[in-house]
């Protein structure tokens, strides 16, 4: 694995002042650091994806309602093709 190497002295900073904080080292703090970020970024990326999706549904939904009755959502087109599948 690589090596990270940390130029910026106010983060130097902050991560050996949380190491203190939480009785651990610098590495342990920076780790539990960058795993919570992770974590809360990974669910709000698939909160954003659930409500994409959530409002996709809601779209299919309002067309659904929107069809006249007994409207069909079949792939089968037969009706516009003659035996010889060429458009009528």
């Amino acid at each position: 694995m690589g090596q990270l190497n940390i130029k910026d002295e106010a983060l130097i900073a902050d991560a050996k002042a949380l190491a203190e904080l939480l009785g651990t080292s610098t590495t342990a703090a920076l780790r539990e650091a960058v795993q919570a970020r992770l974590a809360a970024e990974r669910a709000a990326r698939d909160d954003k994806v659930r409500r994409k999706y959530e409002a996709l549904m809601a779209i299919g939904r309002r067309v659904r309602e929107s069809l006249p009755p007994g409207a069909s959502f079949s792939s089968d087109h037969s009706d516009l093709y003659d035996e010889n599948g060429l458009p009528k």
